[in-house]
């Protein structure tokens, strides 16, 4: 992937991957947020269901766009040399912190369907 024999490739990625994780996060929140906001509509709004499948929409996007991030880290990384990545050092930790991202969106969707 890179000639580079020094870490920089690995972190960047790395970063890449936190950013899109924090977007994957804010996709969720926004949608919790929509669904949560009809309860702030009137009694007489047409469609009060709407807010809730936009909202399980975004929420769904964020789960999608996590694991879809974390599938491009993963090929980044399979393509460096061992020389750039950095003796013990973790590679996978900020994998397991964006699925984590990524159930937690899960859980927050079976949450909103069936509570």
């Amino acid at each position: 992937m890179s000639n580079l024999e020094d870490p920089r490739v690995l972190f960047a990625a790395e970063r890449t991957l936190m950013a899109w994780s924090r977007t994957a996060a804010g996709l969720m929140a926004f949608g919790f947020l929509v669904d949560r906001s009809s309860v702030l509509l009137p009694g007489n709004t047409p469609r009060p269901n709407f807010a809730f499948w936009i909202g399980l929409a975004f929420i769904l996007l964020g789960v999608v766009l996590s694991a879809l991030s974390i599938a491009q880290y993963r090929r980044s990384v399979a393509a460096l040399r061992p020389v750039e990545v950095p003796p013990g050092y973790w590679v996978n930790l900020s994998v397991y912190a964006s699925a984590v991202i990524g159930l937690l969106g899960v859980a927050l969707a079976l949450y909103l369907v069936v509570g």
